[in-house]
């Protein structure tokens, strides 16, 4: 049969990013050259803030005190659960060594970064879990210096729950700053800052263009965005759920795609009949959103069979994606290409988002394709090394001097010959071309 379009996107991501490019490309050159004072001024101008940019322990006490106990217990929670998962996945990482042959050893370990630059989207929403999701993994691996960016409001600040979750999971510096001069400061070292090895988190259209440009002066988790989302359901699903969901993850932003794959043509038509009604119970701000989204970008495909649903899946290579289909263990070991899987009715990407423990930086616009999200594996260098006797070094070096010669690279050859000649004066080596 082949895929089905219910509805199918009128725009694409594709869209042409010169301008921002530009825009972004000077701003990094003005706050290089220009240091703190630049930044400042660009911080002035585009947040209207001029207020303290490095956040003292009082500052911090005193944001803390303005959140209430109940997000505190809440903020808890799902930090207590993402250093859990943090933690375990630190375990499966294990430093070597393997003897390649008799008395050479090669081996790896794990460095973590030294300085970690943390990016805590505040403008449209406070992302809480953002600082959560980049503070805690940072922390776990052991980086030694974490800095926390969030842009202010004018005249007022960061928001009291993002400083007391910073500070909670493990920031050691906390500044009122967004958009690109804070992606500036921290991997320029402005305002008394490390230079940052690694930068991570969620941004807009602007914070991810300055990663892109920064990109091989410092680390990147991933140049990540817009947000997108897939749900995979059969005739076992609510149809209800369904939609809720979909609307739930296009809220995000107004080019925030949301797709739905089924097999069943029933469900597909029940879904489609209530998103406009959920779209519209939604607050002003999100309603806008979650409109716009759906609109420009929303697809609904129907497919012949769950192995077609899967095929379209992968080929997506979706940033979230829920199953809300049986035989759920077929599913976790067909599908290959996601940035983070929800099995069931009983997950839904939200509790990912914000409290089950899985870390929300994923890779958006097919990059689950080839990467994973933000974990503690991003925050560590995979290093090797070597040591050997002299006799183990003997067939390691005659192979390296004969490839070598192959390769027209002599002087490469001469640093295996020299020791074969220091070590073994009294052996004749075959030496292809010397």
């Amino acid at each position: 049969m082949g895929l089905r379009y219910l509805k199918r996107a009128i725009k694409t991501g594709e869209q042409s990013l010169s301008d921002v490019r530009d825009s972004v490309q000077k701003m990094l050159i003005d706050i290089e050259k220009g240091g703190d004072i630049k930044a400042l001024d660009y911080a002035k101008k585009l947040d209207n803030y001029d207020g303290k940019i490095i956040l003292s322990p009082d500052d911090i006490g005193e944001a803390s005190e303005k959140v209430p106990k109940r997000i505190k217990d809440d903020i808890q929670f799902a930090y207590e659960n993402v250093k859990k998962f943090a933690e375990a996945q630190k375990k499966t990482l294990h430093d070597f060594d393997i003897e390649v042959v008799p008395d050479f050893i090669t081996g790896q370990k794990y460095i973590p970064c030294n300085a970690v630059g943390c990016y805590i989207p505040g403008g449209r929403y406070s992302h809480v879990a953002s600082a959560i999701m980049t503070v805690t993994t940072a922390k776990v691996a052991r980086c030694r210096h974490i800095s926390a960016c969030s842009p202010p409001r004018a005249n007022i600040g960061i928001n009291p729950a993002i400083i007391y979750t910073a500070n909670l999971c493990g920031a050691d510096t906390i500044l009122a700053m967004g958009g690109v001069q804070a992606i500036s400061s921290m991997a320029y070292g402005l305002f008394g800052l490390p230079k940052a090895d690694i930068l991570v988190g969620p941004g807009n259209q602007y914070v991810a263009e300055a990663k892109r440009l920064l990109f091989g002066r410092v680390g990147l988790d991933m140049v990540a965005g817009p947000t997108d989302s897939l749900i995979l359901a059969d005739k076992t699903a609510d149809a209800e759920i369904v939609a809720i969901d979909l609307v739930g993850q296009a809220e995000h932003g107004y080019n925030s795609p949301v797709w739905l794959v089924t097999d069943d043509s029933e469900l597909a038509e029940k879904v489609l009949n209530l998103i406009p009604k959920a779209i519209e119970d939604l607050p002003k701000v999100n309603k806008e959103n979650a409109e716009a989204a759906w609109r420009d970008f929303g697809e609904v495909i129907i497919c012949s069979n769950r192995e077609e649903m899967a095929s379209t899946s992968d080929d997506y290579a979706p940033e979230h994606l829920s199953v809300q289909a049986s035989d759920l263990d077929w599913w976790l070991d067909r599908l290959k290409c996601y940035g983070s899987l929800f099995l069931g009715e009983e997950t839904t990407v939200a509790y990912g988002d914000k409290a089950s423990g899985t870390n929300h930086v994923l890779p958006t616009a097919r990059s689950a394709r080839y990467t994973g999200g933000l974990s503690v594996h991003k925050y560590m260098k995979v290093v090797t090394w070597q040591r050997a006797t002299r006799e183990g070094s003997k067939d390691i070096a005659q192979a390296t001097a004969r490839i070598s010669r192959t390769e027209g690279m002599e002087g490469h050859a001469r640093t295996a010959d020299i020791r074969l000649k220091k070590y073994f004066p009294n052996e004749k080596f075959d030496m292809i071309g010397e």
